[in-house]
């Protein structure tokens, strides 16, 4: 079956270096509004263990949607009114959660990105006037400014959805490692060709690995960052403390995981790293993935 003309469109917006001194402020702003990292956290999504912003765009989208509905049908100008005000302040979380992750984008994915965000930007006005003209008592206006709005919306929401499913915003980019490590314990190299302290490549199952060694100690996780496939061994060692678990650093987007669980300590990322249990042979290091049993 053939694809939609539209599709390769999209496609060419990928390679639309023109967008880039526009992305380039409204990148660095979102970094300086999102200093506080438990604020970014929670816009990306780290305590729900995925993206936020594809749950609060349902708020705006089925309001919208409702009203669309509702305005083709006789006498529901007030129910549609109060629909079309409902989508617009639930723009809001939206539009703020999808500016955290979108800050955080390659390339490529920033440039589909910001056309997603200026059609929803676009759709918001639109539906702001549209309520304006309800408000005024303009029925036809106000539902040719919905429909309009409604358009815009939809054509945002393939944006996005190419962003999400061609481009991978936004997945988990280790959810297959564990079909890719088989089962048992796996001879990765030799504890004493292991630096003490700092990150150290490994490999199993032509799969990359991350290691730290504490004194007999080693500790390994997935090298390739969940986020957007970022090398971690290239990263930050972030020493533990009687608190806290040593941590590793992404060196692209600056996501955080504990080597002792691999959890997400600080976003963009918000699926966890596969850890590894490990033990010491006869001075060789061994490593073992649950999940691939």
């Amino acid at each position: 079956m053939k694809v939609l003309p539209g599709l390769k469109q999209v496609e060419r917006l990928e390679e639309a270096a023109w967008l880039d001194p526009l992305a380039k402020p409204l990148r660095q702003a979102a970094k300086a509004a999102l200093r506080a990292r438990w604020l970014a956290d929670v816009l990306h999504g780290v305590p729900f263990g995925h993206p936020l912003h594809p749950s609060v765009v349902l708020v705006p989208i089925g309001a919208w949607s409702s009203a669309a509905i509702l305005d083709a049908l006789p006498e529901n100008e007030k129910a549609s009114r109060l629909l079309v005000a409902a989508g617009v302040a639930g723009a809001v979380p939206s539009a703020l959660s999808g500016y955290a992750d979108w800050s955080n984008l390659l390339t490529k994915q920033s440039r589909v990105g910001l056309v997603h965000a200026l059609s929803n930007l676009t759709a918001v006005l639109l539906y702001s006037a549209s309520f304006v003209q309800r408000s005024r008592g303009r029925q036809a206006s106000g539902k040719a400014l919905g429909y309009a709005g409604f358009g815009v919306v939809m054509f945002g929401g393939f944006l996005g959805g190419h962003l999400a499913y061609r481009q991978t915003a936004g997945m988990n980019h280790v959810w297959d490692v564990a079909g890719d490590v088989s089962a048992g314990w796996h001879q990765v190299g030799r504890l004493d060709d292991i630096p003490e302290g700092s990150l150290h490549r490994l490999s199993v199952d032509d799969v990359p690995l991350v290691a730290l060694r504490t004194g007999d100690r080693v500790q390994v996780l997935a090298d390739t960052c969940s986020h957007l496939t970022g090398p971690l061994h290239e990263g930050t060692l972030i020493p533990g403390t009687a608190a806290t678990d040593a941590c590793v650093q992404c060196p692209w987007h600056r996501s955080v995981f504990s080597f002792a669980t691999g959890e997400v300590v600080h976003g963009p990322a918000t699926a966890p790293q596969p850890c590894f249990q490990t033990r010491i042979t006869n001075g060789a290091v061994e490593v073992r993935l649950p999940a691939a049993e």
